[in-house]
This record gives structure tokens, sequence and C-alpha cells, in this order.
């Protein structure tokens, strides 16, 4: 028998819906996804740590979850929202159903909620703290804890979801670069995307200090992408700017691109509700291409006139978002330094934009030659 339960936002608005997953409360900052597909590796990207994730397409979990498509160990969302969860699982990779696996990996959620209204109100009051919670359980009682409960401005998560040890992924075939990858909530995607070609990447925790980097004299530097505010991760930054000084190409997505701008002096802002999706256009402004890309994040760095950004006059911008207008991508003027805000992975999502881990390639390969 299904159970009532209900979504509580910190403004007092409230959206009923039927539990599903686990049976508990689940407190964090809601946003939505517009993405179709690619559920599982929504639940598992580590970059949705402390979020209650609400998907718009009207139904999810038909084709059911597998192994293979997991972005890390574990499901990362603090609560996942669906206006109808499908009765049957239908695809031949399919090893059980969505609610199984998040009542398995104890994560709260709501079906049959009205997830346009829901929407629509996120994108005019912006993401917010909320609550999943059973219908029984007092108003009061669960406002009390969602204002209790830490906003996500000023919130380092990346000691949350980073490996506690060093771990190894071999190239696919011969290893000609050795990359090291800062782990601040990496997906297994990038990983594999190095792998395959000619990077053996070591994945380190994201607290391993810049004289440790330059001691293992890596060819190349992967800064993931990862959870919460990229002003509170200035523990990276020297790390950044030590091995880019260096001369060593360094490639950053996501929280890694707001890492890499701030190492260099740029700033980042919150967005009223942030850019999740697997179709945002972003346009490439040294050809005027447009890349249909995977998104998410709730930050962005603050341009600048012209292609600067802004406190970064060593930096241009390199990307631009056709939306809003914000900054998808920069690049150094001088050093082999680039990075971009959205999912080149692109797990899920397309592949527009897996050029750059070619060209990231591309620059390993420079500097191998000249030394």
């Amino acid at each position: 028998m299904k159970q009532p339960g209900y979504l509580l936002l910190e403004d007092g608005r409230r959206f009923d819906g039927e539990r599903m997953g686990a049976d508990r409360i689940a407190l964090g900052e809601v946003v939505f996804n517009t993405s179709m597909t690619g559920y599982q590796e929504v639940l598992t990207d580590p970059s949705y740590a402390g979020q209650i994730v609400v998907m718009t397409y009207p139904m999810i979990g038909n084709y059911g979850v597998n192994a293979a498509d997991a972005e890390s160990s574990q499901v990362q969302v603090a609560g996942f929202i669906v206006r109808e969860l499908s009765p049957m699982a239908s695809n031949w990779r399919s090893t059980g159903s969505l609610g199984d696996y998040l009542a398995g990996n104890g994560i709260a959620g709501l079906e049959e909620l009205d997830t346009r209204s829901l929407v629509r109100h996120l994108r005019e009051a912006g993401a917010m703290r909320a609550a999943i919670a059973p219908a029984d359980t007092p108003e009061a009682e669960v406002l009390a804890r969602i204002r209790a409960h830490p906003r996500m401005e000023g919130l380092d998560l990346t000691g949350d979801v980073t490996t506690d040890r060093p771990y190894e992924t071999e190239a696919a075939g011969d290893a000609r670069y050795r990359v090291v990858a800062y782990d601040f909530g990496i997906k297994r995607h990038s990983q594999k995307l190095l792998a395959e070609r000619a990077c053996h990447v070591t994945t380190l925790p994201s607290l391993t200090s810049a004289a440790e980097l330059v001691e293992r004299a890596p060819d190349g530097l992967f800064v993931s992408n990862g959870p919460g505010d990229p002003e509170a991760v200035g523990h990276a930054l020297e790390a950044i700017r030590t091995l880019a000084e260096a001369g060593v190409p360094v490639f950053g997505i996501c929280l890694g691109h707001q890492l890499v701008a701030r190492a260099f002096g740029g700033h980042t802002f919150k967005l009223l509700y942030g850019h999740r999706a697997g179709n945002h256009p972003v346009r490439r402004l040294e050809d005027g291409a447009v890349e249909i890309t995977a998104q998410n994040h709730g930050f962005a760095v603050v341009r600048g006139p012209g292609d600067e950004v802004e406190g970064a006059p060593a930096l241009r911008v390199t990307h631009v978002n056709l939306n809003d207008g914000t900054m998808e991508g920069l690049a150094h003027r001088d050093l082999p330094v680039f990075s971009v805000q959205y999912h080149p992975e692109a797990a899920p999502g397309p592949h527009d934009s897996r050029y750059l881990f070619d060209r990231f390639v591309a620059a390993l390969a420079a500097r191998t030659r000249r030394s």
C-alpha cells in the first residue's frame, strides 16, 4: 500500500504526494533536472550531494536500473521526486526497479506530486532548503528542521564525496600520459574517457596538498566536478595554481571550472535555480559553434566585460550559455589551462563536447614533446 507524504519548502509551501523509497525524513536543497532519461546517473552523481532532485519529465523509472550506469559507488542525492514512477521496468539491461533501488540505498522520495507546479515555484523563488516527510509528521516540526539545516552557500561538501585514498585507473591500451585527477566528486565516466585516450589516471583525495601533487610530477591535472559552494573549497587553489604555473596542462569541469577560475583570482556566485539538464545550448566563442550540453551546477563564475573573467586578467572567456549569458568556459591566456562549467563527459547527455578531452590530451602530448 502506498503511503502519503509531502515536500515542505523553507518558505512554507507544501506539495503533497505518495512516498517511495526509504521510510524516513530527507533534508536538502531542492533543485530540478529537465533531462528525459539518465535518472540513475543523476542519482549517483556526487555533484548532487545534499540536494533533493525533482525530475520534470512526467514518467521516470521505465527502464529500471543497473550497475553499469552508476557514476559513483552509491546514490548521492538527499531525496528524489517524480510525477509518476513507472510501475514496471522494461529493458534488457535492467537488474531492478527504481523504487527498490531508492529503498535499498536509504533514499526517501515522492511520486504523484505536481512537479510542474513545484518547478514553476522554484523558477520564481529559487532553489531552497526543503524536506520530504511522511504525511503524519507535523509541519511545524519539519519546518524547524529545515531552517536548522545548513544552506548551500558557504558549504564544502567535497569531503563527503571524495575518495579516502588514492586509486588508479589503467589506460585502455598503452599508457602514454600520467594524469592526476583531483577528486571533488568525480564521475566514473570522466576517468573512462581519459583512460580511452591513453591516460593512466591516479585519483587523489580532495585535501591532497600542492606539495604532494608536485612530487607526483604528473603530465596533466584533471579537476573534477563536485557539490557545494566553490568559495568554501579554498584548499585546492594553491595546488591548481602551482601545477599550472609549472606548465602542467590543467582541465577542469563544473566545480573544477569554478576552482580554476578562483585559483587565478576569479569570483563565483549562486544562480537562482541553477542549470540541471541534458540540453543547454552553449556557444563556443572561437568559431561560433553551438554545443548542446549536459549541465548540473548551482554556482557560476562571474564574467567581466568582453572576454574577461572578473578579477582574473590572466583568463579569458571561451564559452557562453545561450539561455542566460553566463560563462560556460574559460582558458588561460598563456598557460595550457582550460575549463568548462558543463559536463563534457555527458553521462547522461549529448556528446557534442567530448572534443575537450581530446584537447586536453593534445596539451599533454605537446608538453611531453617539449620535455
